[in-house]
């Protein structure tokens, strides 16, 4: 029987398969296999091709990056201690998030000693210098390029030879050697690909901004995020102030670090005290309210938890979670009918997290949990306590990484009491703290436990 001679290949994520298919069966996008020849197994070695030369791992030298201070210190520290010399970033976000607001004041800072291009596939040049303007950015060492064309923009950086470029957007640019229309798939590969060699053979700095799709997702090919060193997303509400950056990929530096920022009209505001901001209007003896400590990258923060359990007027009860897991919700509610004896079924549950921040640790069941039962009962939370502590199936407190730190920051915020796992309590040394430890072993423990903290003492939790 004879081989197929040719295969398919998806353009997203490199599937391969011997017949055409509608779907990919890997990715699950449509129409995206196209057809192409495959090597034989011995074609890659009889090919000709001149030997590169090795090096031995002990012989090659491993100086530190060499780093471009951004004069934003929030933005420094997700970008791992500094934009890294001959790198390719990709910054991602909602279209009016600021992305563009912030590499120009990014511009203005390293312009003070280095040569910056910015190029827009997207504004003229007039339009550049208008927002520029507002945002006081008149740094003499920036250059501006209204310019789509791949291979201008490419004659245009070997003659100015500039050491850090910006792209806004890599969905506009344009290579002549691709017929495909600026945006599709083929055209952001080929135009990233090519940037990323421009980027190692010159040892220049690029940044790209890359738009998202409705599900929030990069658009253009999943490869494109493989092809860069670092992918950062800009996050946030454009009704809301405040834009939280997260790294998402970063070969120079820790991922899932976050800087958190505030839209003003002269532009974006670092916010340096992210756990005071998200905290800052925390409503006072109001039910369902509980503080949380998560850990964005190597930072812990603060945050406000609420929850709403209401009557509801239809016969299958209301399910809704904000910044939360909705699946980790329904999880939490089963757990507290079945071990705590509180009853959610016929009642609507609402979560809420607060600033636009998304839990997605365990160590944010405890305060969640508590904050329903708050709900449902009507009784608020001490203002300064905080918990702690991941919830199993059988209703246990279990414990959490870094949990000094967590303590920690809760004291530098002005917490009296926090509520952690009693595996935990006997590890540390309460002398340690200021703060007061209160140990519970499970949901029950920490119902008690909550209830004698409380103003107004509440009753224990009902039996089964």
């Amino acid at each position: 029987m004879l081989k197929s001679k040719e295969i398919f290949v998806c353009r997203e994520c490199g599937y391969e398969t011997p017949k055409w298919l509608g779907k990919c069966p890997s990715c699950g996008q449509w129409n995206t296999l196209e057809q192409s020849a495959p090597l034989s197994s011995n074609s890659a070695l009889l090919r000709g091709g001149k030997a590169a030369k090795v090096s031995q791992i002990g012989d090659i030298q491993a100086d530190a990056d060499i780093r471009y201070l951004t004069g934003i210190s929030e933005l420094d520290r997700v970008l791992g201690g500094g934009l890294v010399k001959g790198s390719l970033v990709l910054l991602g976000g909602d279209p009016g998030i600021g992305k563009s607001t912030l590499l120009l004041q990014v511009c203005q800072s390293l312009g003070a000693k280095h040569k910056v291009l910015y190029v827009s596939g997207e504004e003229s040049a007039r339009q550049i210098k208008l927002r520029a303007t507002r945002l006081g950015v008149a740094s003499q060492n920036l250059f501006v390029l209204s310019c789509n064309d791949l291979d201008t923009i490419l004659a245009t950086i070997r003659e100015e030879r500039p050491e850090i470029v910006m792209v806004d957007s890599i969905q506009t640019m344009m290579l002549g050697s691709v017929s495909s229309a600026a945006g599709s798939v083929t055209q952001v590969r080929e135009c990233a690909n090519v940037l990323l060699g421009v980027a190692k053979e010159k040892d220049i700095s690029i940044i790209l901004v890359g738009h998202v799709t409705k599900e929030g997702n990069l658009a253009g090919p999943r490869v494109l995020e493989h092809i860069v060193d670092a992918v950062f997303h800009f996050e946030g509400e454009q009704h809301h102030a405040y834009r939280i950056l997260r790294a998402v990929k970063n070969r120079y530096g820790a991922t899932n670090e976050i800087a958190v920022f505030e839209m003003r009209d002269n532009g974006l505001s670092q916010v340096e005290n992210p756990s005071a901001m998200l905290l800052a209007e925390r409503p006072e003896a109001v039910s369902g309210s509980c503080v949380v400590c998560v850990l964005e990258g190597s930072r812990p923060i603060l945050a406000e938890v609420q929850a709403l359990i209401t009557k509801s007027g239809f016969p299958t009860p209301r399910r809704m979670a904000t910044g939360f897991d909705y699946n980790r919700m329904s999880m939490l509610l089963a757990v507290l009918e079945k071990r705590a004896g509180y009853v959610f079924g016929s009642l609507d549950a609402y979560i809420n997290v607060v600033g636009g921040l998304r839990l997605d640790e365990p160590a944010c069941d405890l305060p969640i949990a508590l904050a329903m039962v708050s709900g449902l009962r009507d009784r608020p939370i001490p203002a300064n306590l905080l918990a702690i502590g991941e919830i199993g199936l059988g209703g246990e407190i279990r414990s959490v990484t870094r949990l000094e730190d967590r303590i920690k920051e809760a004291e530098r915020m002005g917490f009296e009491k926090v509520l952690i796992p009693a595996s935990s309590l006997e590890k540390l040394n309460p002398k340690k703290f200021k703060i007061r430890l209160i140990g519970a072993a499970d949901i029950r423990e920490a119902l008690i436990a909550l209830a004698e903290t409380s103003p107004k003492a509440a009753k224990a939790p009902p039996d089964h």
